[in-house]
């Protein structure tokens, strides 16, 4: 579960549609971090300790050609993001998550390795740890949309696949100092901008590559158990 920009969707005005019936509010809590490199491809994960199929974490990787790849730990959660985000490929592989203080080590099966360090913590940063768990509602996701799109370039709402809306709210937020990756057996090369944005919903990360701690609602349809 992370954010990512797709031109088809475009975000809804408005606050989030009402709850009817055979709709539930499925609650994400943990970490999304926006990575770009030298070599074009950017990649997003998501880490969720706390999420209605326990605690789990994802990779999203959007080649230099455009092509969008899910990386999911399960079936069943890679059902669920294929069915709220857009890819053109999703493999279910092992998706592991190590952290050691501000280092933070990925490996997804034989596809990924990744490990960034997790940099200071800015003013904007500062500002959203204070507001803390206010900013998960989804009337202020609302207020701050606007802030977020100026400061960052990137909605907190929107309309999702599925027939879902999603909202974040951002408790904090730091940059990355460096990254590497290899991806398919290529290293992709040193930290850069995540420049295009990537195309997986309705918003993308921040350009500046960064870890924010947020907490998701996604509304609409109950996902189907486990197989």
């Amino acid at each position: 579960m992370s954010p990512g920009s797709d031109e088809s969707r475009p975000p809804r005005a408005g606050r989030p549609p009402a709850r009817g019936p055979g709709s539930v509010d499925l609650r994400f809590d943990g970490w999304i971090t926006g990575i770009g490199t030298a070599s074009g491809t950017r990649l997003v994960l998501g880490h969720w300790p706390r999420s209605p199929f326990g605690s789990f974490s994802d990779v999203m990787v959007e080649r230099t050609d455009g092509r969008r790849t899910l990386l999911a730990p399960t079936r069943q959660v890679a059902d669920f993001i294929a069915g709220t985000y857009s890819f053109d490929e999703v493999r279910v592989v092992p998706v592991g998550v190590r952290i050691a203080g501000a280092r933070w080590s990925v490996s997804a099966g034989a596809p990924l390795d990744l490990a960034f360090t997790v940099g200071r913590r800015g003013v904007l940063g500062s500002l959203l740890r204070v507001a803390g768990p206010l900013v998960s509602r989804p009337a202020c996701a609302v207020l701050t949309d606007p802030l977020s799109r100026l400061l960052l370039g990137v909605p907190t709402r929107g309309s999702a696949g599925g027939g879902r809306y999603e909202w974040y709210g951002a408790r904090d937020l730091h940059r990355l100092s460096s990254a590497t990756a290899v991806l398919d057996g290529q290293a992709l090369g040193p930290l850069a901008p995540v420049d295009p944005p990537v195309r997986f919903g309705f918003a993308s990360t921040p350009r500046t590559p960064c870890q924010v701690r947020v907490t998701t609602t996604v509304r609409g349809p109950e996902p189907a158990p486990a197989r």
